[in-house]
């Protein structure tokens, strides 16, 4: 097939495209920006902005199916730019799918977009969306989510993959952002420290998605549905932590806050920065990283062994190895 992956110059979307690449199909890319290391493995890129239909027009001439996973991912910033991009951006796309007769999208999401304020431990995927999110992002991607899976019909199959965090070479966020707060003596334990959560290692979640777009050829019932994706059982997370810090030679963190304060200091650094203006920060604290950090996210993932045929293939322990090079 020839498969439009946008955002593949990024960390889960480069994974996907080699896995393309590796099964012989021919893959188109859509960024903003141009990545080299993708002229490198024969990726075909366009540039485009989600927000601008025509732009993305030409990367999507003679495809036959779309992966999805570009996004605006931050912990922080204006909600116009995380509607536009995340919402208005599919909406976009998926009307150009439509035109140009495309027939298969596997949708990026994530399961922050059922994440409101309290644990959520071995829910599966009848969990409903939180009635407040404390994340744009989680709120962007949960209208875009909602709203795309209730495009799929017969001739447009569509389906929703929620991984969750996805860790792996290449990752210029989750890893790298910890271990720089641990070496600087920034990193804070929040709340008792018993909080478990689901994580996945990005070969694992972008082979999920090879699945996925199988499966929307060959299984019916898939179509219209999500699916949280995540590895072989929960891990206690700052266990986790602690073991990624030692394996890079960063200092545990030696102090602990409670979650009221973290929430607390959350609240205050964005009430700040909204009433300065500032967007383009990463904050320190945020009410939902406060949530994050001492709250259990973990699911049930029965349904994506069973419908997607999804069983990683990488354990945590070996993939933690592959990230860190120990």
């Amino acid at each position: 097939m020839k498969v439009l992956v946008t955002g593949a110059g990024g960390f889960l979307g480069t994974h996907i495209a080699k896995k393309l690449l590796d099964k012989g199909h021919i893959v188109h890319n859509l960024s903003r920006g141009s990545y080299s290391h993708l002229d490198k493995l024969g990726v075909i890129s366009f540039k485009g902005d989600l927000q601008d239909k025509e732009s993305i027009r030409p990367s999507l001439e003679g495809v036959d199916a779309v992966i999805h996973t570009a996004s605006k991912v931050a912990m922080w910033g204006k909600w116009e730019d995380f509607y536009n991009i995340n919402v208005v951006g599919t909406q976009n796309l998926v009307e150009l799918c439509r035109e140009q007769k495309i027939s298969k999208i596997v949708y990026t999401s994530s399961p922050s977009v059922v994440f409101g304020d309290e644990s959520l431990e071995g829910v599966d995927e009848t969990v409903s969306y939180p009635k407040e999110s404390y994340s744009m992002y989680a709120k962007s991607k949960a209208i875009a989510e909602k709203w795309i899976l209730d495009q799929a019909d017969s001739n447009l199959k569509i389906l929703s993959l929620r991984p969750h965090l996805i860790y792996g070479p290449g990752d210029q966020n989750l890893f790298p952002r910890l271990i720089e707060a641990a070496k600087k003596g920034k990193l804070k334990r929040v709340g008792d420290g018993t909080n478990k959560v689901d994580v996945i290692y990005v070969e694992n979640a972008a082979m999920a998605h090879l699945n996925a777009l199988e499966k929307l050829e060959t299984n019916p019932e898939v179509n219209g549905k999500a699916y949280f994706l995540g590895q072989e059982s929960p891990v206690v997370l700052w266990e986790f932590i602690d073991k990624i810090l030692d394996m890079a030679n960063a200092p545990r963190p030696t102090k602990q806050i409670s979650f009221n304060k973290a929430f607390k200091i959350g609240s205050v650094i964005e009430k700040s920065l909204k009433l300065v203006g500032v967007y383009n920060v990463h904050p320190p604290m945020t009410r939902f990283v406060a949530l994050q950090l001492s709250k259990s996210h973990w699911f049930d993932h029965t349904n994506a062994t069973r419908d997607l045929g999804f069983t990683p293939q990488i354990s945590i322990e070996d993939g933690l190895r592959k990230t860190l090079g120990n």
